[in-house]
């Protein structure tokens, strides 16, 4: 089915404005709480926000082939799982609904007032229900830094990871969406010089810049996804912010890995860009040496030209951007991920979240998390306010960004804000 929904000449009779995220040509999907107290799937653009289940039940989707109820769920799982041929042709029609030229709806007050809401009289949710997740270290240039710091430069990356997309399997019940604050963690740490460890909480809290995409149903336990195949089943991105807490972490992960110092929280943004959306934006992944193995080889560009930035905003001051990377950036694309992910057979399912791991861009002032920045805490980052940053601080706030751009359109994530409070 063709991507009609991508025309860069289309516009809307809503109103975008010339630096939207959100126009025609985006069209993301995300969950609602309407100013009725309905929770409703739906999509924006400009801003406006669009209650699906209202078109739905209006006809609107006529011709499509969609259950009464596949927007008037709480999640996406259920529609993210009905193929990439159904999201699709449910972006196509929105588009044609939303078109300047078309008057069904435009010229329709009474069907308005129940479909078009706006941002301020909507609450967002957790767009899925993320049965399981999974986070990548797939950035060579954060795994370079970070294993210069702990190990020297001469060991910096471990023999298996220009083999293979490294990551583990991490937890879902502390996925959490946009404007929720999360309270500083604690647990044990190792402090310098010490020979036992003490409890409390954690003094290295930190950000981690991250994109993570979202699957639908795509095999059956034993089976696996062949790389060229593996975009079939990936649904879309939002930004991700995987706090971690760097001494808890640190004291905690040899053998297994990450725990307590990673799993309090993450936050990702609340609209999921298709991977349609993004099709105008695809690059060129990183030259990969030593070539991988055959099931990792892939075809054709499988990145994305993805600007990110972070910002930190202290309590009751002005924001100040410490970052700018690219998800460009990544070693070991989405579909070389999924590919391993399910190459033992480990079945995929519609909601499952991946993270791409630390997104770090090859200069210092691209770098993905304050580990980075402030290498270690020996060269605090410097804000607009002039107060210093070694780790994130009690009552600052995280703000991340995305956006792709080219000469005919502009394709965002919107953000998404964190609020860093004290200890419980």
């Amino acid at each position: 089915m063709p991507n009609f929904a991508n025309n860069p000449d289309r516009a809307s009779w809503l109103h975008v404005g010339s630096d939207s995220d959100f126009p025609i040509q985006n069209i993301p999907f995300g969950v609602f709480l309407t100013r009725d107290d309905v929770i409703t799937i739906g999509t924006r653009i400009g801003d406006t926000a669009i209650d699906l289940g209202a078109l739905h039940q209006l006809g609107y989707f006529d011709g499509i082939p969609l259950t009464d109820d596949i927007f008037l769920q709480d999640t996406l799982n259920d529609f993210i799982a009905d193929g990439r041929q159904t999201w699709r042709a449910v972006r196509n029609r929105i588009a044609e609904i939303f078109d300047e030229n078309n008057d069904a709806l435009k010229s329709n007050p009474k069907h308005k007032d129940v479909v078009l809401f706006r941002l301020d009289e909507i609450e967002m949710q957790l767009p899925v229900q993320v049965g399981d997740y999974t986070d990548f270290y797939a950035s060579r240039e954060h795994a370079t830094n970070v294993g210069t710091m702990f190990r020297g430069k001469d060991n910096a990356l471990m023999p298996n990871w220009l083999h293979l997309p490294v990551g583990y399997h991490g937890r879902s019940s502390s996925i959490i969406t946009t404007d929720i604050p999360v309270h500083r963690p604690q647990g044990q740490t190792l402090p310098a010089g010490a020979n036992s460890p003490v409890f409390g909480p954690s003094k290295a809290v930190d950000f981690e810049l991250e994109m993570a995409f979202i699957t639908t149903d795509a095999n059956d336990l034993g089976d696996s996804i062949a790389v060229d195949d593996a975009e079939e089943y990936i649904f879309g991105l939002v930004l991700f912010n995987d706090w971690s807490a760097r001494d808890i972490q640190k004291w905690e992960y040899v053998p297994l890995g990450p725990f307590l110092g990673k799993n309090f929280a993450s936050s990702i943004s609340p609209w999921i860009v298709t991977l349609d959306a993004l099709e105008p934006f695809r690059v060129p992944s990183p030259v990969q040496d030593p070539e991988p193995l055959d099931y990792l080889k892939s075809t054709g560009n499988k990145s994305f030209d993805i600007n990110l930035e972070v910002a930190i905003r202290p309590h009751k001051s002005s924001e100040s951007v410490v970052t700018q990377s690219n998800f460009k950036f990544m070693y070991w694309n989405m579909a070389q991920q999924l590919a391993h992910h399910t190459v033992n057979g480990c079945p995929v399912n519609a909601g499952d979240m991946m993270g791409s791991g630390t997104i770090s861009g090859p200069t210092p002032d691209s770098y993905g998390s304050m580990l980075e920045l402030a290498w270690k805490g020996e060269k605090p980052v410097q804000l607009k306010d002039g107060s210093s940053r070694k780790y994130i601080e009690d009552m600052d706030t995280v703000i991340l960004r995305g956006y792709c751009k080219n000469g005919s359109v502009r394709i965002g994530f919107g953000d998404v804000k964190t609020q860093l409070l004290p200890c419980k």
